[in-house]
């Protein structure tokens, strides 16, 4: 009988201890919060993830290659358009541009001598014409010989051709000019390719070169953006993507600042889909640009899309997803029942569904409880 009591006070007491843990340590781990649905308007809006951007952002290239010698700012600096940004080393351009000044001027001076020497010709052949006229007339008359007609009339033909021969020089004097001022012309666009100016008022994002670096024409020695163009580009699964239109309201929230949200607005679609991910790029404007803003930073993206009126709402934290179907886990009896519901439409934290009843009474689920099942005891 002894042998008996044993087994029967051994039984007993790990029938209490089973019923100690049951009531102390496995119910507290199965205990939830709960909450109610609720009624009301609420925006309907799509989610994407994208990052920061902008349409327009300048390479900043040299025109020719060559050494650095001077970057006149650095990465993080503002700009404005028209100011010098990179000087180039030139060599012997400068020296050459001003032997072709001089050039110019020598040139010029040489039109303006031979045509002094063209008036001095003129005046002389004015009275080498009078000469001749007279000895013409002496002629005629028997008061003058042959040859001193002779002479008067070669003397008047050698000065016109003296003219004729001035002002041949004087024409390629003139055309000397101009190929000496094409070739300051020439040099000076030369000369200008060595330097570097702000194509517009933006903001350096990098800085790819060093000063004393030698770099070619297609190497890019900074890029700046137009802050103007800085936008989201948010990628949006297609499937949900048709309902997205130019002008609809956003909200952009920045890695950086997760607990901030920047007002901005569909700026531009992208016509092409990508064909791997089968997402589409839309465009979304910042109403005011944070400053400073920093490109490729990881962005999520709330675009509004319509508004349901007298919906009911539930926070989209407690949606979950059993055999592809969404609903959520609601109590029924002391037990947790899986509630399927239709998603109407998701906003910022809270989702619009139907077959739900409004009064229905909602389990918060948490990490550090033990996952639901249908019909585990809950409270």
């Amino acid at each position: 009988m002894n042998k008996y009591m044993k087994y029967i006070i051994f039984i007993a007491l790990a029938i209490v201890v089973g019923v100690v843990f049951y009531n102390k340590v496995y119910i507290p781990k199965s205990s939830y919060e709960k909450l109610s649905p609720t009624r009301g308007d609420i925006d309907i809006e799509v989610f994407g993830i994208g990052n920061v951007g902008a349409r327009d952002i300048y390479n900043i290239n040299a025109q020719v290659a060559g050494k650095i010698v001077q970057i006149n700012t650095d990465e993080g600096k503002w700009v404005k358009k028209g100011t010098l940004l990179v000087v180039m080393d030139s060599v012997d351009l400068p020296q050459l541009l001003q032997e072709a000044k001089i050039s110019v001027q020598k040139t010029l001076l040489e039109v303006v001598a031979t045509q002094k020497e063209l008036n001095s010709q003129f005046a002389q052949k004015q009275l080498a014409q009078v000469t001749y006229n007279r000895y013409k007339k002496l002629k005629k008359q028997s008061f003058a010989s042959q040859s001193e007609y002779d002479k008067a009339k070669a003397d008047l033909d050698a000065l016109d051709a003296q003219m004729e021969a001035t002002k041949a020089h004087i024409d390629s004097a003139k055309a000397e000019v101009k190929r000496s001022r094409k070739v300051v012309e020439s040099l000076e666009v030369k000369l200008s390719r060595y330097k570097i100016y702000a194509p517009v008022d933006g903001y350096v994002i990098s800085k790819d070169a060093q000063i004393t670096q030698s770099v070619l024409p297609t190497q890019a020695i900074l890029k700046i953006v137009d802050p103007k163009t800085v936008w989201v580009k948010a990628y949006i699964d297609e499937r949900i993507s048709s309902k997205i239109k130019v002008g609809q309201k956003a909200k952009i929230t920045l890695r950086s600042e997760p607990n901030k949200k920047f007002n901005g607005y569909v700026k531009r679609i992208v016509a092409q889909s990508d064909a791997v991910t089968q997402e589409r790029e839309v465009d979304i404007a910042f109403e005011k640009l944070p400053i400073p803003f920093y490109i490729n930073e990881q962005t999520e993206v709330l675009i509004s899309t319509k508004k349901l009126l007298n919906a009911v709402k539930v926070p989209t934290k407690l949606l979950v997803y059993k055999d592809s179907k969404a609903g959520v886990w609601t109590i029924k009896n002391g037990s947790a029942h899986f509630n399927e519901v239709k998603i109407l439409g998701i906003s910022e934290d809270m989702t619009a569904v139907n077959k739900l009843d409004a009064n229905a009474v909602l389990i918060v689920t948490a990490k550090d409880k033990k996952p639901l099942y249908e019909g585990s005891r809950v409270r």
